[in-house]
């Protein structure tokens, strides 16, 4: 008798969204900085005015990953499935760790962010994360945790392939700053990267412009369920430079999205198998 799943669906005022794909395929696109989206009890929180809320948006949003992860979804013959962040960075950031194990807070920017890219106060001296972490970093955490574990549950092994993006010159909250900059950064976990998974990677994206290991940034998105502790749960995290698919800092896209979707589907096909 086959194997019958029943995926739990998304609730509706999720500020995230589950997409499906193939039953059988492993792969889970994460793409969670895409969203310029604060909400307005979020937004009051702020010490920004309007136009320089916009232009940290233009700096920090992973501007048109979403796209890109949608377009490799319609070209990749066997389909992934997606995790899309519907919220802004400047909300939660779902990928830092909520506690004292995050490097980045030094910079003001842990799990919710204090400081601005230029270092400059985000949010008041004293604010109490907790709220924020309760609303909206936990729910999505624990969400993501689901859609891994359907993957394993469905086919015995997830793939988190995790869709971000970079400005071409540093921005000063970065640590450190003078990194090599390739047009794609794959980032790798010593656990949850494995050889194999990083050659598909390296074949996969041959056409597109030359790509580099941990550089600028590194690591690669594991749910904390399985972090360290679940081989069956492989990731990799794909930095692309944005002046390889759109002008900087936010757009429009050009012919580049395209070819790096074209890759991100060949990867996808390479470890669906």
């Amino acid at each position: 008798m086959g194997y019958t799943h029943l995926m739990t669906p998304t609730p509706a005022s999720a500020p995230y969204r589950l997409l499906p794909g193939a039953e059988d395929s492993p792969v889970l696109l994460h793409v969670p900085h895409s969203s310029r989206t604060v909400p307005p009890e979020v937004r009051r929180g702020l010490l920004l005015d309007d136009a320089a809320l916009a232009r940290e948006l233009d700096l920090l949003t992973d501007a048109h990953t979403a796209e890109l992860a949608a377009l490799a979804t319609a070209l990749a013959p066997h389909t992934p499935w997606r995790f899309v962040n519907g919220l802004s960075r400047l909300v939660v950031d779902p990928e830092r760790f909520p506690d004292d194990r995050e490097e980045m807070s030094a910079a003001g920017m842990g799990a919710v962010y204090t400081r601005t890219a230029h270092r400059a106060p985000l949010r008041p001296d004293g604010f109490d994360p907790a709220p924020l972490l309760d609303r909206y970093f936990h729910p999505y955490a624990e969400a993501m945790t689901g859609a891994v574990q359907d993957r394993l549950d469905a086919t015995g092994r997830a793939v988190i392939l995790d869709v971000h993006s970079y400005p071409a010159r540093p921005l000063p909250y970065e640590l450190p700053p003078t990194d090599p900059r390739p047009p794609v950064c794959l980032g790798t976990d010593a656990f949850h990267t494995p050889p194999a998974l990083l050659a598909h990677a390296r074949a996969a994206f041959g056409d597109a412009p030359d790509s580099d290991l941990d550089t600028p940034f590194a690591g690669a998105y594991v749910p904390l369920r399985f972090h360290g502790t679940d081989a069956r749960v492989t990731a990799l995290m794909l930095e692309l430079r944005r002046d390889t698919y759109l002008t900087e800092p936010a757009g429009p896209t050009h012919a580049g999205l395209t070819t790096l979707a074209k890759s991100l589907a060949g990867l996808v096909d390479r470890v669906s198998g």
